[in-house]
């Protein structure tokens, strides 16, 4: 099983969503966290509710350090927003393999109900997208560069 480690510097919505997404599409193949370099220390609650009306358990999301993980190894990082993808990650991630998804924050969608609404369902879109591809591939076959080649194309 791989543990995936998704980054984002606030930890409030676009690497809650991805680590929601990763648990449900990949189980029994992918265990997912999230984190943030300066989390917000709460979920959106747009994100939340994207993901109880797609079916996915929230009851474990939480909004936390990447600090609070460096007991937990990780195989692959994952950053989604471009803060975050220029930060330098803690020591206890160095051996990880260190891919970049950017990712639009649906949070800061200008505009009404329709327009979030629409923000929101194109960041799980563009999320499930993602992994879907990544799940098809021979993951437990392939070395760390072939990897992070293919895993960095996936767009």
């Amino acid at each position: 099983m791989l543990n995936i480690l998704i980054i984002c510097t606030g930890n409030s919505c676009r690497s809650i969503i991805g680590e929601a997404v990763f648990n449900h599409l990949g189980q029994g193949r992918i265990r997912a966290f999230s984190a943030g370099s300066k989390p917000k220390g709460q979920i959106n609650t747009g994100a939340l509710t994207l993901l109880e009306r797609h079916g996915l358990n929230t009851r474990d999301l939480c909004s936390k350090s990447w600090n609070s993980l460096d007991r937990q190894p990780f195989n692959i990082v994952i950053t989604v927003c471009d803060n975050a993808a220029q930060e330098t990650c803690p020591a206890y991630l160095s051996s990880a393999l260190k891919i970049h998804w950017p990712t639009e924050e649906p949070s800061h969608t200008q505009g009404g109900g329709n327009e979030m609404l629409t923000a929101f369902e194109n960041t799980y879109k563009i999320f499930e997208q993602r992994i879907t591809k990544m799940l098809a591939l021979p993951l437990d076959r392939m070395n760390s560069n072939e990897l992070a080649k293919e895993l960095n194309a996936i767009d």
